[in-house]
C-alpha cells in the first residue's frame, strides 16, 4: 500500500513539474500578488511592488496565429524592466521596454510555442501586460 501510495505522489511531482516548465524558468516571480496566466492565444501578467529586483523570467505560450497585440500598462520608478517575444522559430517579433504604456503590435512570425520573457534591471515597478493573437 505504501508503495502504491508513493507511485501516487511521484506522478504528481512528475506532473507538478512539467507544468512549471511548461510555464516559466522555474525563478520566483518578483513582487508581491503575482497573477500570470497562459492560456493558448492570450497569455495575461501582474505583478506588483517589485522592489530593487534583477533577474528574468520566461514562459513558454500557445500562439496559434502569426501575430500577437501586446497592450502594456506598466509604473515603473526606477531601473528598466524590458519584454521580449519569440515566434515558434526562436525569431525576435516584439521587443519593447515595458515603461512604455500602449497597444502594439509584433512582427510576423510563425504560429506555435512562442516565448515570452520579462527581464528587470534593478526595477521598482508594478508591471502588467497581455499578449493576446492578433489574427
Amino acid at each position: 500500500m505504501r508503495d502504491l501510495q508513493f507511485k501516487g505522489v511521484r506522478r504528481w511531482l512528475v506532473a507538478g513539474s512539467v507544468i512549471l516548465a511548461a510555464c516559466s524558468d522555474g525563478a520566483a516571480a518578483p513582487g508581491r500578488s503575482p497573477e500570470i496566466i497562459n492560456a493558448t492565444d492570450n497569455f495575461q501578467y501582474q505583478i506588483t511592488d517589485i522592489r530593487a529586483y534583477s533577474g528574468s523570467q520566461t514562459y513558454s505560450w500557445q500562439n496559434t496565429g502569426t501575430t500577437a497585440t501586446v497592450n502594456q500598462s506598466a509604473s515603473i520608478t526606477a531601473g528598466t524592466a524590458t519584454l521580449v517575444l519569440r515566434d515558434a522559430n526562436g525569431v525576435q517579433v516584439y521587443s519593447r521596454s515595458l515603461a512604455d504604456n500602449g497597444t502594439f503590435s509584433s512582427t510576423a512570425g510563425a504560429a506555435g510555442t512562442w516565448t515570452i520573457r520579462v527581464t528587470y534591471n534593478s526595477v521598482d515597478a508594478t508591471v502588467n501586460f497581455r499578449a493576446d493573437k492578433a489574427n
